[in-house]
């Protein structure tokens, strides 16, 4: 049986190309085989096997020659459709941007970041367009299915759709995607993999095309928490991680009681709380407590509208009210037209809102993390969600609620697989942090994913 690169993780790869056992070209040429042998077409947008090809060369050299670049050298990188990618158009996922963007001058800064740390680009992903939705579905590219589902076709979350089905279908390592209100923690736990999103601001965001620049953040889609640990360290400018591991044994976090358990489906409840058990037994200090902003924060959004999408409208309100809104999904029209309702004085309220809410939950919450499941329910099937609008609204809104509060109140966040619930399909753990407490959550998440995951250690 042929070995598949792109199904293992980041670590597992790395030692198999820096001990010498596999050529970063034959890793390449696999990988963009497994890719282009794939029935679902819908997970890359566009390939870049020209760029690709020329990187694993280089690669190759450079452990030949003694110049390893470090522990991701001649690793393969997945992009999701709104990083510039040199030469190649950053559609995010809309083919209006298609038609009238031109190619990117040069690569995004963290495109280029990787790119320095000897990774492999094979090309875009795809997701939700303008990353508007926590739901994966796109009706210019496709939808692409959830390889987890045995039954019938279901949703891979979004908006990172592309990036959580390439990784959990085993076509690469890793995928870089985005975060504005769950993007990447939601395909992850959909998917059953693992999805970091850093504190806003802690990569550079100069070549990513934007949706809220308050609450836009980035990270990968990976395998487990050390392939985060070291794509977070290349992303930005490191050698090698900082990050160290910490003992569970005291160690203090808190579960909220209100808001993300609300219409939670038991099987998820159930996974989540046997994770619990397992840290517990493990030497976790559990605190269960209200977190009276949760539901200050939902409140604020029903009466004043919500902070994205008073941004995406400022960012997208030429392009959904001109001649060429037609080319634009219309239900991402329809949610966007919602800014048009949100007055300067209602924007500035959210704000300073925002800024108090903060600060008490930091107070709140003090120095310790914050742990909830990333979805409140598993994948739901695809196609119910296509036709009835109603359903696809109220489903999104239930997808994104748990995540959009961590990006609301500027937490940092990891989602690691505990479980599955209804149908066999995954569920996430999300494990949390106060704004940047990036490598305390790391280091945390580094020794507890074991745990979680219920395996033995």
């Amino acid at each position: 049986m042929t070995l598949s690169y792109g199904s293992l993780s980041i670590a597992q790869l790395s030692a198999l190309i820096q001990g010498g056992n596999v050529d970063p070209v034959t890793v390449a040429e696999q990988v963009f085989d497994a890719i282009e042998s794939y029935d679902d077409k819908a997970v890359f947008i566009s390939l870049a096997r020209e760029r690709a090809m020329a990187e694993a060369h280089a690669s190759s050299k450079r452990l030949k020659d003694g110049r390893s670049l470090g522990l991701l050298e001649g690793i393969p990188v997945a992009w999701k459709d709104l990083f510039d990618v040199a030469g190649s158009v950053t559609a995010a996922g809309s083919r209006l941007l298609l038609r009238d963007q031109a190619p990117a001058a040069v690569d995004a800064a963290v495109v280029s970041a990787l790119a320095s740390a000897g990774m492999v680009a094979t090309g875009r992903v795809n997701m939700s367009e303008f990353a508007f939705s926590g739901l994966g579905i796109n009706p210019h590219f496709g939808t692409p299915k959830n390889p987890r589902s045995t039954d019938v076709a279901r949703i891979p979350g979004g908006s990172s759709s592309g990036s959580g089905v390439a990784v959990a279908a085993g076509l690469v390592p890793v995928s870089i995607g985005s975060d504005t209100g769950g993007s990447v923690r939601i395909p992850a736990a959909l998917n059953g993999i693992v999805g970091y999103k850093a504190t806003r601001g802690r990569y550079p965001m100069a070549g990513v095309f934007p949706l809220a620049g308050s609450l836009d953040s980035l990270g990968p889609l990976c395998r487990s928490v050390q392939d985060a640990v070291w794509i977070d360290a290349a992303m930005r400018g490191g050698a090698a991680p900082a990050v160290s591991r910490n003992p569970l044994a005291g160690l203090e976090v808190v579960i909220p009681t209100n808001v993300v358990f609300d219409d939670a489906e038991p099987g998820v409840v159930a996974a989540f709380e046997a994770a619990v058990e397992r840290l517990s037994a493990a030497g976790v200090m559990l605190t269960r407590l209200k977190i009276p902003a949760f539901a200050e924060i939902l409140q604020l959004m029903a009466s004043h509208g919500a902070l994205v999408t008073a941004e995406a409208y400022w960012l997208h309100q030429a392009r959904i009210t001109g001649p060429d809104a037609g080319l634009i999904d219309p239900r991402v029209v329809s949610r966007t037209s919602l800014g048009e309702k949100i007055t300067l004085s209602h924007y500035l309220d959210i704000l300073s809102a925002r800024t108090r809410l903060i600060e008490a939950v930091d107070r709140l919450v003090g120095g310790r993390l914050i742990a909830f499941p990333t979805v409140a329910h598993v994948a739901p099937p695809v196609e119910p969600l296509k036709t009835d609008d109603q359903l696809f609204v109220t489903t999104n809104g239930k997808t994104l609620r748990n995540t959009l509060l961590g990006n609301f109140l500027d937490w940092c966040g990891v989602s690691i697989p505990c479980g599955a619930g209804d149908a066999g399909m995954p569920v996430g753990f999300l494990l949390s942090g106060l704004a940047r407490g990036d490598e305390w959550l790391l280091s945390v998440a580094l020794v507890a994913e074991p745990v979680i995951r219920g395996e033995t250690i």
